[in-house]
């Protein structure tokens, strides 16, 4: 793979705002660090993945699943001699902007925010690293890298909705440095698959244990089938446990190296020679292969009927979401009591918007109860 070293992003074009080398790391090292070192990390450890943190020590919250991305994500970086850094950077950064209560409180606070811009979880972690998080004299934010920016807003791919991005983050503010219609780097494509093959592993291992899904369900899909029938004559039926450990493991590897191998063919068939290759190419060239993409969309289905849809995850989800519009009720009516001049003196709604996003599910929780 020596012949594609120079695909990965290993220079930076600097930062929004200028600062000076540092020796002994590179600007993607100081990226990471900066996320690690970050408030906003830290409380990624109280907010809910599928299970509500409160329930079990156990279950994957956003850390565990950010740290899980990452790693999944160095693997195909260092294979692929792309930016092991960046790629890890933007993985472990990819879920900072998200509400207490995973996707039901963001579906909460987008209605609330309804009528004064809306509420995007993708676009809440630029907030976060260009505007929320502040421990520098010399700027707001963490001022990342342009590549790491670059890498987070177009998580899912080039922003179609540029009047979007003007009213939540601002296009001054990202001074004309980001091409928002080409793709991102390699290492942005890679974290943002390594995210869907973490949570589609790891929330079948979650909803197993919480015994929300059925180990004999689970086997009707032929993939996770096929891997059973390699280990069940070697692991006693009493230890399931390991059984279903061994199988994440190999469905994570099994997936890892058909991106990989995808990613080769498509890097040579598109005739892929430089980064700029990368930012015009009419796809993503991280991809799984067609045959399976169709595996893919089997455990989707699967997590989606069996476990997002299931009776229990839905009513706790509704909980979290009444807790959300209740929060962002009566905070609106008092919002000095909770928020500062400097926090309210731009836009009152959008204020409130970063100070509950910005939340824990307990402390959502426990600020719910009080205010009731």
């Amino acid at each position: 793979m020596k012949n594609f070293k120079s695909l990965g992003l290993f220079s930076s074009k600097g930062r929004i705002y200028a600062e000076p080398y540092n020796k002994f790391r590179t600007p993607f090292q100081r990226d990471r660090d900066r996320i690690i070192h970050s408030a906003s990390f830290r409380r990624l450890k109280h907010k809910t993945q599928v299970f509500v943190n409160t329930e079990g020590d156990h279950y994957r919250t956003r850390i565990t699943h950010s740290i899980e991305v990452a790693q999944i994500a160095r693997t195909m970086a260092k294979y692929l001699n792309v930016n092991e850094e960046l790629a890890e950077t933007l993985s472990l950064a990819h879920d900072l902007g998200h509400t207490p209560f995973g996707h039901a409180g963001e579906d909460a606070l987008n209605e609330c925010m309804d009528l004064h811009g809306g509420f995007d979880h993708n676009l809440q972690t630029l907030r976060i690293v260009m505007f929320l998080e502040n421990k520098y004299i010399n700027f707001n934010g963490l001022n990342l890298t342009i590549e790491t920016l670059d890498g987070l807003l177009k998580h899912n791919g080039p922003i179609e909705d540029i009047d979007h991005l003007n009213n939540l983050i601002g296009l001054k503010y990202l001074k004309n440095k980001i091409h928002y219609d080409k793709y991102p780097s390699l290492e942005s494509q890679i974290a943002a698959i390594s995210d869907d093959i973490a949570y589609n592993n790891h929330d079948i291992q979650d909803g197993l244990n919480a015994k929300l899904l059925d180990f004999n369900e689970l086997l009707e899909i032929n993939f996770f089938k096929n891997i059973y029938k390699k280990y069940k004559k070697k692991i006693r039926p009493e230890n399931k446990q390991k059984l279903v450990y061994q199988i994440i493991r190999d469905s994570i590897n099994l997936m890892v190296q058909d991106i990989i191998n995808t990613t080769i063919n498509n890097i040579k068939k598109n005739k892929i020679k430089s980064i700029n290759n990368i930012y015009n190419a009419d796809k993503s060239l991280v991809n799984f292969s067609n045959n399976f993409i169709d595996t893919i969309d089997e455990i989707r289905s699967f997590l989606r009927i069996n476990m997002y849809n299931n009776e229990i995850v839905l009513k706790k989800n509704e909980n979290g979401k009444k807790i959300i519009k209740n929060l962002f009720e009566k905070i609106s009516k008092k919002p000095k009591k909770y928020l500062n001049k400097d926090q309210l003196k731009f836009d009152k709604y959008r204020a409130i918007s970063d100070y509950i996003s910005g939340m824990t599910d307990r402390y959502a929780i426990n600020l719910h109860k009080i205010l009731k």
